[in-house]
């Protein structure tokens, strides 16, 4: 194993901290943000879903509305995560959010990067927030040991096709590189495209059942 790809949400993260306190946080200061934002990419996004009758909240007076119905989908658009990641900038800036991983996670990000091993992230979030969560842990600046960030503009998360694209980065064959996911959907795609997985599997994650993947409760196993 010379590559390690790790998810966030449910793998390195707590998914309390993001659905407690990361969402609620961009929620409440969204219409402040919306009145200067450049909100073109939101706005296509937005026609789409006219044109495909999914019967979004009207555009026309506010766009906040359609904003938080696609918050309360959790829908994996670009748009919304950068939208996301800018609002929680500003939160981290002002000190008003802190990263958080889970304990074993900062020993075995330095164990790995002692040990030559090429680390990345790959998250439905955008790269800014992602690099945001391992600036400002209660560990220190943890991005150190990371040498790369992928979000979906590399591709959705349940197809190989992102996981071969990432490999590809790497440099090295996607057999010798470790996708780390508390999503079997995930670790599906990634093992389609040729890459070891385990299912990371912590307090908190939703049950994931019927999967052919090794299991690990803690980083202190890779």
């Amino acid at each position: 194993m010379r590559g390690i790809l790790l998810d966030i949400e449910g793998t390195t993260t707590p998914i309390a901290f993001v659905y407690q306190v990361l969402f609620p946080y961009a929620r409440r200061h969204l219409a402040a943000y919306a009145r200067s934002a450049d909100l073109t990419d939101l706005r296509r996004e937005y026609e789409a879903d006219v044109r495909g009758g999914n019967d979004p909240p009207d555009w026309s007076i506010d766009p906040v509305p359609y904003i938080h119905w696609l918050m309360d989908q959790d829908r994996k658009s670009t748009g919304l995560k950068r939208i996301q990641g800018e609002i929680w900038l500003a939160g981290y800036r002002n000190g008003e959010l802190h990263g958080e991983v889970f304990n074993d996670v900062p020993p075995a990000l330095q164990r790995w990067h002692a040990a030559g091993i090429d680390v990345r992230i790959f998250s439905s979030g955008s790269i800014l927030s992602q690099r945001l969560v391992f600036s400002t842990t209660a560990s220190g600046d943890l991005t150190k040991y990371l040498n790369g960030y992928f979000d979906t503009t590399t591709g959705p998360k349940n197809e190989a096709a992102s996981y071969q694209r990432i490999a590809n980065t790497f440099g090295i064959p996607a057999s010798e590189i470790l996708f780390v996911s508390d999503v079997t959907r995930e670790l599906d795609a990634a093992r389609d495209a040729g890459m070891q997985t385990l299912l990371c599997v912590r307090p908190g994650n939703h049950p994931q059942l019927s999967h052919t993947h090794k299991v690990i409760t803690t980083f202190a196993d890779i």
